[in-house]
C-alpha cells in the first residue's frame, strides 16, 4: 500500500521510519519531508496547510492512507476534504481538532463533562482580564494562555500580577500570537509532575501508547521559556498503575464517550498533557497528534505494526487489537539551533551525523534539516535533530543518547543536559 504522511518534522521522521518497516507498505510520500526523511520516503514539495494541494496529490498517486503530522491541516479540514475524495485518513476531523485548535473549546467541554482540569476563566477584552487579576479572586502564580495555536508557545506561567499583566499585554494588545491571543485563558496554576499520555481512538474504542515524559523549557532545570519540547523518555518513572487507570476512567473515556455524545467523533490520536496533583491527574491540554518529541520515544519501544492501528482508526475498529510493547527504555535528546525557541539563523552546517551508526539502539530524527546546494545537510527550524536510543534501562539509553550528541555539532547549537535525569 502506498502511505502519505503529512509535515516535515521529527515526529514525521519517526512516523515513516517506523511504517516504511511495515510488510503492508511499499511506498511512502512525505509532505514536505526534510533531509532525514528523504532516506525513507520520497519528499513532495507541497505546503501541509495547502489543503486542494495535498487532496488533489492523495488521489492523483491513489494513497491508500494519510497520517497528519502536525495540527494544522487537520484543524484546516485536511480529513474532512480527504473524506469527500473517499481517501482514509488517520487523524481528526476539523470539528473534532478544535480540541487542540480552541483552548477556550476545549476547557469548556471539560468543564461540561466534569473532566478534571484547572479552574479558569476565559477573557475577550484586556481591561477585563487585567481587572481579574488584580482581584481577590486570581492567585498567583497564574497561567495565562492564548486560545488558539502559537506553536506551543502560547501559554506563560506567572508568579505575579506584573508578569500576568505583561503577559495579558503581549497577548492581546502587542498581539505576538495574532489571532491566536484574541481570546485568551486565565487558570489556576497546578502543581506537580507533568506527564504526556497518548492513546489511539476509532471513534469508539481506543488503546493507550506507552506512557512518556517531556520537557517543554529550553533550559536545564526547567528554566527558560517554553518551547516545542527539548527531549523526552519513555516509559514515565512518575506515573503510578493507579493513577494510569484513573486517567483512562476519569480523562480518556470521558473524553472520547463526550466527543462522540456532542457529534464530534473523534479518530485519529489524542494526546492528553497532565499534572499529576496530589489530588490526582488533571489536564492540562489536549493535541490531537502525536506528540513531539514523545513519539521519537514511544515508536521505537512498539514491537507491533503501527499501520494496522493507523487503519484501524481511519476506517475499521480497533476491537480485539493491542500493541506489544519492549520492555526497555527509550530516551531522546533534541539538539536545536542556537537563540530558540526565540529568533534563530538557519543554512547551518550539520557535522557529524558521518560518524553515526545507527541501529536498533540509535537513531537520529531529523526535525529542522535541508540539503544546501552543495547536497550537504544544514539546519533549516528551531529543532534540528532528536537523538534517540533505546536501552534496557533509562540510564543506559540515556548514556547511549548522549554519547552520540557529542560526536555531531553545528554553530550555535543548543541542547539539555538534563533529559531523563528525574527517572535515574
Amino acid at each position: 500500500m502506498k502511505i502519505l504522511v503529512v509535515g516535515s518534522g521529527g515526529r514525521e521522521h519517526t512516523l515513516c521510519w517506523k511504517m516504511v518497516q511495515s510488510p503492508m507498505v511499499t511506498k511512502i510520500y512525505c509532505t514536505p519531508g526534510n533531509a532525514g526523511i528523504s532516506s525513507v520516503a520520497e519528499t513532495i514539495p507541497i505546503d501541509p496547510s495547502s489543503i486542494s494541494e495535498l487532496s488533489d496529490f492523495g488521489a492523483e498517486k491513489r494513497i491508500d492512507l494519510t497520517v497528519v503530522g502536525p495540527e494544522l491541516p487537520l484543524i484546516l479540514g485536511l480529513f474532512d476534504e480527504f473524506q469527500k475524495r473517499g481517501l482514509k485518513v488517520f487523524g481528526a476531523s476539523a470539528e473534532a481538532a478544535r480540541l487542540e485548535g480552541s483552548k477556550v473549546f476545549a476547557k469548556e467541554f471539560m468543564a461540561r463533562k466534569r473532566i478534571p482540569t484547572a479552574d479558569f476563566r476565559v477573557f475577550d477584552s484586556p481591561d477585563a482580564a487585567v481587572s481579574f487579576l488584580k482581584s481577590k479572586e486570581c492567585r498567583y502564580p497564574t497561567v495565562v494562555k492564548a486560545d488558539g495555536l502559537a506553536a506551543g508557545k502560547g501559554v506563560i506561567i506567572c508568579q505575579n500580577r506584573s508578569e500576568a499583566e505583561d503577559a495579558v499585554r503581549k497577548m492581546m494588545v502587542e498581539k505576538i500570537f495574532g489571532a491566536s491571543g484574541e481570546r485568551i485563558i486565565i487558570e489556576d496554576c497546578l502543581q506537580g509532575r507533568e506527564v504526556s499520555f497518548l492513546l489511539l481512538s476509532d471513534g469508539e474504542e481506543f488503546i493507550p501508547l506507552a506512557s512518556s515524559q517531556d520537557y517543554k523549557r529550553a533550559l536545564d532545570n526547567d528554566e527558560g521559556p517554553n518551547t516545542g519540547g527539548m527531549g523526552s523518555y519513555s516509559p514515565s518513572a512518575h506515573l503510578s498503575p493507579g493513577e494510569h487507570r484513573k486517567i483512562l476512567d476519569e480523562i480518556v473515556e470521558p473524553t472520547i464517550t463526550g466527543m462522540m455524545e456532542d457529534g464530534r467523533r473523534f479518530k485519529g490520536i489524542l494526546y492528553c498533557g497532565l499534572m499529576l496533583t496530589d489530588k490526582g491527574p488533571r489536564v492540562l491540554e489536549y493535541n490531537v497528534r502525536f506528540g513531539d518529541p514523545e513519539a521519537q520515544v514511544i515508536l521505537p519501544r512498539m514491537e507491533s505494526d503501527l499501520v494496522p492501528l493507523l487503519l484501524a482508526c481511519a476506517g475499521g475498529s480497533l476491537k480485539g487489537m493491542d500493541i506489544k510493547w519492549s520492555d526497555g527504555a527509550s530516551v531522546c535528546v533534541v539538539m536545536a539551533s542556537g537563540g530558540y525557541p526565540g529568533s534563530f539563523e538557519k543554512g547551518k552546517l550539520v557535522k557529524g551525523l558521518n560518524l553515526i551508526k545507527e541501529d536498533d539502539r540509535l537513531q537520529v530524527f531529523h526535525a529542522g534539516t535541508s540539503f544546501n546546494r552543495d547536497g550537504d545537510i544544514v539546519t533549516s527550524g528551531g529543532r534540528v535533530l532528536g537523538i534517540n536510543a533505546l536501552g534496557e534501562t533509562i540510564e543506559v539509553a540515556r548514556n547511549r543518547a548522549y554519547d552520540c550528541v557529542g560526536k555531531i555539532c553545528f554553530e550555535g547549537m543548543h541542547f539539555r543536559k538534563d533529559i531523563a535525569l528525574d527517572a535515574l
